[in-house]
């Protein structure tokens, strides 16, 4: 698209403004959000957009019927249509309840080292029933898939987000994924360059660095990304990281050596370039937001992902242009791309027979939003019996287990449930199969997280170990802390365990594995969801279990 035609009409503070992503919640009101330090009031939401003409929003949290009306009521704010982004690697439901729950992508590995074809059809499935809900509320911009390389089990952000430790197949899985989009006006995300798999540093909390040389990165780190960009990825997410082979002084965001003399240059990636959430410590503690931002552009970003305040981004990039450290030249080569994006998502609207119904694009500042013509999204595409049947294939076919099964009844037992955070654990409630299967073999449920553990509460009671442990974003560690261990390792030094269910982290298994009693039988799922709970407890246990609702045949 031509920088003149896309120039033109807009002053130069709301051309700013389209290179700005900020986060806001996915509820309704304002008494619900749940960070007000990185989520905007409505009032100021709308402030934002209006006078500063925001590209976009990231959502998180609400359920599927919110979420359909918050995008619309976003839309109806912004002046120029705006991108709706969500982290959903695992699927609609991962963040937004009601919608289909993936596992972990780190489960089609699993599948992949017996049936490659098998794993490739279950990742391309992933993708284009995540971009079909995803559509169907509202969010058009897929932050997915992850293409980094998880060959360090100690990496505590990427971990089981990541297709596995082998790039070949990490590449071909996320060129499934990315094919499963593409029958749909929707974007997706290769995500995070240049590879962040090979850290043992979360970059949520600080800089990673990684001093392989260039040669070890074209064969692993680099690979999968080539090929998402031959298979025609709309954008490609930046890493908090310091790779000393490329730039020995600037994060991958911070730095051209990066962004376009790697990635434009000799990648020949032409799409949108997004940073990682600016707010995050790989590269806030290291640089003011000020300076932050313009590096960023500097460095051949397009889009900046939640600065700290997006008032202080526009101010800090516009008096960069007028102190000559910018050009606005070179915000219009990226109001250019953001343009030609914004043309993909805003040609077509999505209509409730899954057809598609064709609009005349106008970027001149009026608004076309994607949705279908009798103002009511589709919701009927949301957790299909075909979803749901996938979800269960995929946790089925990555599931593992062994020891002396089925699991006997008991009396006077104890099902030990035990997670990383009590107060942050949306996969357990009171009828849950992790609960109530268990309490129908005689294991009463008991539930702690990782701060409270003691095996001074229990006197020669029969236990069932359910640990939901996994690496994510934040924790720090891959999981297991060092109290964590002390208690697990003794806890196994006992008699009291007869059965272990792991859900998350094969890294996590493998610990266990080298402590566990081999008569002793265990599971493992890389799910953590209420299905992922039952096919594990169901076949601990012996029993057949079936949670198919054929939801077709109640609409």
């Amino acid at each position: 698209m031509d920088k003149a035609m896309v120039s033109s009409h807009l002053s130069l503070r709301k051309k700013i403004g389209q290179l700005i992503v900020v986060r806001t919640t996915g509820y309704i009101f304002d008494h619900q959000i749940r960070y007000p330090t990185w989520e905007a009031t409505q009032s100021q939401l709308k402030i934002w957009l209006a006078e500063l003409n925001l590209g976009g929003v990231i959502l998180l949290g609400g359920s599927c019927g919110e979420i359909a009306y918050r995008t619309k009521q976003l839309q109806s704010w912004a002046k120029t249509p705006l991108f709706v982004a969500a982290d959903i690697e695992e699927g609609v439901g991962q963040r937004f309840t009601g919608a289909s729950w993936f596992p972990p992508p780190m489960a089609l590995s699993k599948i992949a080292e017996f049936n490659l074809m098998d794993a490739k059809k279950y990742a391309e499935k992933m993708g284009n029933i995540t971009a079909r809900e995803a559509l169907a509320i509202g969010i058009n911009w897929i932050l997915a898939p992850i293409t980094d390389v998880n060959n360090n089990p100690d990496n505590p952000v990427i971990n089981v987000r990541s297709f596995g430790d082998n790039p070949q197949v990490v590449g071909d899985l996320a060129e499934a994924f990315i094919d499963g989009c593409k029958p749909y006006p929707i974007l997706t995300t290769a995500k995070h360059f240049p590879g962040h798999g090979d850290t043992s540093t979360d970059s949520h909390l600080d800089l990673p660095k990684i001093n392989h040389n260039l040669h070890r990165l074209q064969e692993i780190e680099l690979l999968p990304f080539q090929q998402a960009i031959n298979k025609g990825v709309d954008s490609i997410m930046t890493a908090h990281m310091l790779v000393e082979a490329l730039d020995c002084v600037n994060p991958a965001t911070l730095s051209y050596s990066v962004l376009t003399e790697l990635l434009r240059k000799k990648m020949g990636f032409q799409g949108l370039i997004v940073t990682d959430a600016l707010i995050m410590g790989g590269v806030s503690k290291y640089a003011s937001q000020e300076e932050i931002v313009v590096k960023a552009i500097q460095a051949g970003a397009d889009i900046l992902l939640m600065p700290e305040n997006p008032l202080t981004a526009v101010n800090a990039i516009e008096k960069a242009i007028d102190d000559g450290i910018l050009s606005e030249e070179r915000i219009d080569e990226s109001l250019a791309r953001i343009y030609q994006a914004k043309a993909k998502l805003f040609s077509a609207s999505f209509n409730s027979e899954e057809n598609f119904v064709s609009m005349t694009p106008n970027l001149e500042g009026k608004k076309i939003i994607s949705f279908p013509k009798d103002d009511n999204q589709p919701m009927d595409v949301i957790s299909t019996s075909e979803a749901i049947a996938t979800v269960n294939e995929i946790l089925e076919q990555s599931m593992s287990q062994d020891g002396k099964l089925p699991l006997q009844a008991t009396d006077q037992a104890i099902n030990l449930v035990v997670v990383h955070d009590l107060l942050n654990c949306d996969f357990l409630d009171r009828q849950t199969p992790s609960v109530t299967i268990p309490e129908s073999y005689g294991y009463q449920t008991q539930l702690f997280d990782h701060r409270n553990l003691s095996l001074a509460q229990y006197k020669d009671q029969p236990i069932l170990l359910q640990a939901f442990i996994r690496g994510n974003p934040f924790l720090g560690n891959g999981g297991l802390t060092d109290s964590g261990k002390a208690f697990y390792e003794e806890l196994l030094t006992t008699n009291y365990i007869k059965g272990i269910i792991i859900y998350g982290s094969p890294y996590i298994l493998d610990w266990f594995l080298q402590r566990l009693n081999p008569d002793i039988p265990w599971l493992f799922s890389y799910g953590q969801m209420k299905e992922a709970q039952n096919l594990a407890c169901g076949q601990l246990f012996g029993v057949s279990t079936d949670l198919n609702i054929e939801k077709d045949n109640f609409l």
